[in-house]
This record gives C-alpha cells, sequence and structure tokens, in this order.
C-alpha cells in the first residue's frame, strides 16, 4: 500500500505533543474572537445575582460540577447561541435576495421535541430536537423558537414554552417560564406556548407580505404541526420553505467549543471501548459487553449512548446493524462492536473488532490487517492534494479494498483491475465516511460531495463483511466480519484523529487481554 508513513508518523507526534486548545485555535481564531466579543456584551447581564434557580435545566449555580459561570448549556457560552441565529438569519436573507429582492420580510418556526410515552404515564428520556437546541440551548419539551426578520427593524428573537405549573412541576420539576425565559436564554421576548397561535395571527395582520419558514415534515411536535397547518391554510401560504438547511450549513463546521466537547465525548467513548475490549473472555454474553461500554460512559460522564450499539459475536457481525446483541460469543470469534457515547449533546462513534480471547488467528488477521491499512491510507493521505470529499474517499476505499482483498487471495486473481473497486463493494456495501456532531449520522441534508472544509468532523469507517454462505472466497475467512471506524477532525493542518485513545493496532489490541502487572 502506498501510506504515507511519515505523515503518519508526523501526525502521530502531533497528536501527543501539541496542546489541545492552541492547535485548535488556529483553525477558528476569527470565529472563536466573534463569540468571544458577544460573550463580554452579554455577561454583564447575566451575571450570577440575575441568574437564580431552579430553572428547566441545569445552571451554572445548581449544577457547577457540570457548567461554568456564561455557559447556558455545559462547554456553550450564552454568546455562541446569539451568533448561531445571527447567522441563520444573514443566511436566509442572503439566499432570499438572490432568489428575489422583494423578499424582505421573513418569519422562521423551529419548534422543539415532546415528550413521547413507551406507555401510559411511562416517558421515554427526552432528547431535545438538535436544531431547536443548537440555536436555543433550551432542553426544556414542548417549545416553540420563532425569529422574525423585518426589513428596517431589528430582528426579534422569540421563545414559546410551557408555562409555569405548581402542580406539573411537583411531579416533573421546574420549568423556567416565560417571565424568567428572556433573561435566562437571552431572547427577546418570550410568551406561553399556548399563545403560539394568537402571536402568528396579530402577526400577519401587521405583516402582510413574508416567507415563511416551517419544517413542517420533520416537525417532532404534533401540537405545532397542527398549529401550523391550520396557520397555513387559514392564510393560504402557496408556499413555505424549510430553514433546516441552513442550519445544518452552519452545524457542519464546529466551532472551538464543539470541537471540545466532541473530544471529550470521544476520549470517552474510546476509554470505555478499551475497557470493554479488556472485560471480554470466551463465553460472555453480548448483552454483557453492552452493559459494559453503557456503564462506562455513563460513569466517565457521558449522558447516554449515542445510539443502539452493534454488539456482534461471530458471523452476526456480517448483519451491518446488528442490535439485537443476545447472543453468546463463542472461543475463537471476533465482536465487531460499533458504539458511541452523547456528553452534553456531542456524539462520537467508534467501531473496534477484536478476538474474544485475545488472539487473532491468521485469518482473522489477514482480514483485519487489510481494514486497518485501508484506513489509515485513507486517513494520512486524505489531504495531500487539497480538500476531497466523502464520496471521492468511498471510491478510493472500493480501490484499496478491491486490490488487497486480491493480493490476499480473497477476490480472484482473474478479476480485472478495472473490476476490482465494483467487486470490493460487494464486501464492504456501505459508505466510508459520514459528518459527525450533534447527530450520530449529522447534518444529512449535506451531500456528501462538498469538499471537506476545516471544522468537519466526519467518520472513516472501511469494513469487510464475508457471510457464512459466500462460496467464492477461501473457506478460512467465511463468516468473519471487521470494521475499524475512528473519528476525524478537519483541520487547516491535516486531519486530527480524536478517538485515537482506542486501541486498533493488532499488538496494542492484544496488550489488552495481558494480565495487569503491579
Amino acid at each position: 500500500y502506498n501510506i504515507n508513513y511519515k505523515m503518519f508518523n508526523t501526525f502521530r507526534h502531533l497528536q501527543r505533543k501539541i496542546k489541545f486548545k492552541s492547535y485548535v485555535s488556529r483553525c477558528f481564531t476569527l470565529e472563536t474572537q466573534n463569540v468571544a466579543k458577544t460573550e463580554v456584551k452579554l455577561n454583564a447581564n447575566l451575571s450570577n445575582d440575575k441568574i437564580q434557580g431552579p430553572f428547566g435545566q441545569p445552571t451554572a449555580q445548581t449544577h457547577p460540577h457540570l457548567l461554568k459561570d456564561g455557559e447556558l448549556i455545559p462547554g456553550i457560552p450564552y454568546g455562541e447561541f446569539v451568533e448561531r441565529r445571527q447567522r441563520l438569519a444573514e443566511l436566509i436573507k442572503a439566499y432570499s435576495n438572490k432568489l428575489d429582492t422583494r423578499l424582505q420580510n421573513h418569519l422562521i418556526v423551529i419548534p422543539s421535541s415532546t415528550k413521547k410515552y413507551m406507555s401510559d404515564k411511562i416517558p421515554y428520556t427526552f432528547r431535545q430536537n438538535t436544531e431547536f437546541l443548537y440555536l436555543t440551548g433550551c432542553l426544556e419539551p414542548d417549545c416553540c423558537l420563532v425569529i422574525s426578520l423585518i426589513y428596517g427593524a431589528p430582528d426579534r428573537v422569540l421563545l414559546f414554552l410551557r408555562p409555569n405549573d405548581e402542580s406539573a412541576e411537583l411531579w416533573e420539576g421546574p420549568r423556567t417560564g416565560p417571565k424568567r425565559a428572556p433573561l435566562f436564554f437571552n431572547v427577546d421576548m418570550s410568551q406561553s406556548i399556548d399563545d403560539l397561535s394568537d402571536f402568528l395571527t396579530k402577526f400577519k395582520t401587521i405583516t402582510k407580505s413574508y416567507s415563511l419558514w416551517f419544517d413542517s415534515e420533520n416537525c417532532d411536535y404534533p401540537t405545532i404541526t397542527n398549529i401550523m397547518k391550520d396557520y397555513i391554510s387559514a392564510n393560504n401560504f402557496q408556499k413555505v420553505d424549510s430553514p433546516t438547511v441552513f442550519i445544518q450549513k452552519l452545524r457542519l463546521i464546529k466551532s472551538s467549543y464543539e470541537v471540545n466537547l466532541m473530544q471529550k465525548s470521544c476520549a470517552i467513548a474510546s476509554i470505555a471501548i478499551n475497557d470493554t475490549i479488556t472485560s471480554s473472555v470466551p463465553g460472555v454474553s453480548e448483552q454483557t459487553l453492552y452493559a459494559k461500554v453503557d456503564s462506562r460512559c455513563r460513569e466517565l460522564g457521558a449522558q447516554r449512548l449515542a445510539y443502539p450499539p452493534v454488539v456482534a459475536g461471530g458471523p452476526r457481525a456480517n448483519t451491518i446493524h446488528y442490535i439485537n446483541n443476545n447472543q453468546v460469543v463463542k472461543d475463537g470469534e471476533m465482536v465487531l462492536m460499533d458504539a458511541g457515547c452523547e456528553f452534553h449533546a456531542f456524539s462520537s462513534d467508534i467501531t473496534r473488532t477484536w478476538p474474544v480471547n485475545g488472539k487473532f488467528t491468521d485469518a482473522q488477521k489477514v482480514l483485519y490487517e487489510i481494514v486497518l491499512d485501508t484506513q489509515k491510507d485513507i486517513i494520512y493521505n486524505m489531504m495531500l492534494n487539497g480538500y476531497p470529499s466523502l464520496d471521492s474517499l468511498f471510491t478510493k476505499m472500493c480501490a484499496l479494498l478491491g486490490k488487497a482483498l486480491q493480493e490476499a487471495g480473497i477476490i480472484k486473481k482473474c478479476v480485472s483491475e478495472k473490476e476490482l473497486p465494483k467487486l470490493a463493494y460487494t464486501f464492504c456495501p456501505h459508505h466510508v465516511s459520514h459528518y459527525l456532531g450533534m447527530d450520530v449520522h449529522d447534518t444529512p441534508l449535506i451531500p456528501r460531495s462538498i469538499p471537506m472544509h476545516p471544522g468537519m468532523v466526519i467518520t472513516i469507517e472501511p469494513g469487510i463483511y464475508i457471510p457464512e454462505t459466500r462460496q467464492d472466497v477461501p473457506e478460512e475467512f467465511q463468516g468473519l466480519a471487521v470494521r475499524i471506524e475512528d473519528d476525524i477532525l478537519v483541520t487547516n493542518q491535516g486531519p486530527m484523529i480524536l478517538t485515537h485513545y482506542c486501541a486498533k493496532e493488532i499488538v496494542d489490541v492484544e496488550k489488552l487481554f495481558q494480565p495487569k502487572t503491579k
């Protein structure tokens, strides 16, 4: 393989020696300065004596172990949310102006999530709508953000949320309430969610012509869906645009605050998976390994796993999204674990494959080294000629896998070089990369055909899957599957592996099984 080992060693050295904060600051200097300017202005109004709880979410006063003074949610200061909303307004104004210079007025409606129930009065753990959380920092259900952009007038940010209710709060905990929300969330005005319909009607009366922005297809709050459906119908809106793609354009590039949270999320998941590998023994159940990685992530500070993990022993690893996790892993089999955690709204996504008894067989080692060398080649050579797209990395993965599988005798020698990438796709029928951030498969409206840009976080996850039923390969490889996945920060100095703590070299994986010496 044409792996640039000099660059490989250089980046490993950088990761170990360069202080993370100074390294990232060079990538985000301008953005950090802008946020800092906003933060200075805000902190003058949001002092400790004014932000008194309890509110509907943790604060620096009620949860000093989670938040620092000046942060709205852990790791993110108030000023960042103001800047995000301002940038969204600028994107929508610029886009509309290109279409028609007469489109000067806009009303943007972005709902929160609502509680969901597994059975009567038994709720699932609440998870906030990503776009709403990104713009508000509000962790409460049943809310709605409204931004009015009126030509010749200041932009207005309004937050509609649940009114205070003594009886409900006795059971469910405190609510921020409309009265305290403007100061707490740094918005212009707040009202009860029950007043949203009346507000929309009055807005239409005052503002005769404007564009309405609302993502009706992905609204996770039925009450808002119904309000907006009636409003659109009653006022004969011919077209309603979705603001989601513009929000995802913003979310695609991470700020220094977001990078810091993602680094911590990746470190937690890396350590948890290492500990899970160490605990593996022949005869262990997939459920036990699931419980191990889940508990370790939470012990290390994560709020939850980022998604139902794949814990697949033996041939079950050929089911790419296997989540039953209810079998026993036999001696001589490998475990494929795809798991990550959510740390204060930011996700990690890691895959590791290891022998449950601590020692790779010859066949397992062949497949593992093909996948590992392919991944290294993609990561450490990805930016030698500028910023490629994720789709171009997928094309490269197929070429590398095809060549390596043929050299190992898994693909027959008679297959032409031109046909190798196509045949390799039958061994790895998924993409090699996706965007990562607040969601695992983050910003899905952003195509993978665009060039990468500093500030993006992506995954690199080649794999090889050979079901037991596949008869066109040597018998010793049948039933084996390997995937290796890491999370990569794209910087103007090259790729930075955020999950480098997680063992993946064969020698390092096998070392995790060795008895610990005192």
